[in-house]
């Protein structure tokens, strides 16, 4: 593997895409409840990540489209505040090119891998929607690159940034482990959170255990 290649980093720049991404979103999801029910349900069949429609109709696009779908308007606004509350700085941080290419690979690899967990569960029936595996990477960035931030937890709770990642994966492990989870794709979140940890392990040589924990 050329390290040297993938670590090339890019020359920065910043052009808003946390803006384009929220707009993006929020288009998707507007758009049917002007068109009509009938495109709410083929906007369901295209653009949500379905098992069946991958393996017999090749819906692979689906793995990056997915992230655009939301159920309802709750599962929006709390995926686009979370988005809009850590990306921001995360954007910042990286630069609009690497904060888009770290937003895309890690939400698409969590789409296949919820996709592989789906079919080795013989869970074909599943719409997967929502950007939630790519926020909790998001979160998991934010977390690593500002460990003494201070998170609010509905605006009340204070939790440092590290504590506040490290509580939500102890939590989608939970979840996951004891089948509790409803129609939360807690392993989409996971699986955010490891191909962040993942990305950062390979693309900036960054070890994200001593970022998170000072050690």
């Amino acid at each position: 593997m050329d390290l040297k290649f993938i670590r090339r980093p890019f020359r920065y720049a910043s052009f808003n895409a946390l803006y384009w991404l929220i707009g993006i979103n929020l288009l998707v999801f507007a758009l049917p409840f002007f068109l009509g029910r009938n495109f709410w349900e083929l906007f369901v069949v295209l653009l949500s990540m379905n098992p069946a429609l991958v393996i017999e109709h090749k819906f692979i696009w689906t793995f990056v489209t997915y992230m655009f779908m939301h159920a309802d308007l709750t599962h929006i606004l709390f995926n686009m505040f979370g988005l809009f509350v850590f990306g921001m700085h995360l954007e910042r941080q990286m630069g609009s090119k690497e904060f888009l290419l770290y937003y895309f690979v890690t939400g698409t690899l969590a789409g296949i891998f919820s996709f592989v967990i789906y079919y080795l569960t013989n869970n074909f029936e599943v719409f997967l929607m929502g950007a939630s595996g790519a926020l909790f990477a998001v979160m998991l960035a934010y977390a690593i690159f500002f460990p003494t931030s201070i998170i609010y937890i509905f605006a009340v709770i204070p939790v440092r940034a590290p504590l506040m990642v490290l509580g939500y994966t102890v939590i989608s492990i939970f979840f996951i482990l004891t089948g509790r989870g409803g129609n939360i794709a807690h392993s989409t979140h996971l699986a955010g959170f490891i191909f962040g940890w993942i990305y950062f392990t390979v693309r900036f040589g960054v070890n994200p255990w001593r970022r998170l924990t000072g050690r």
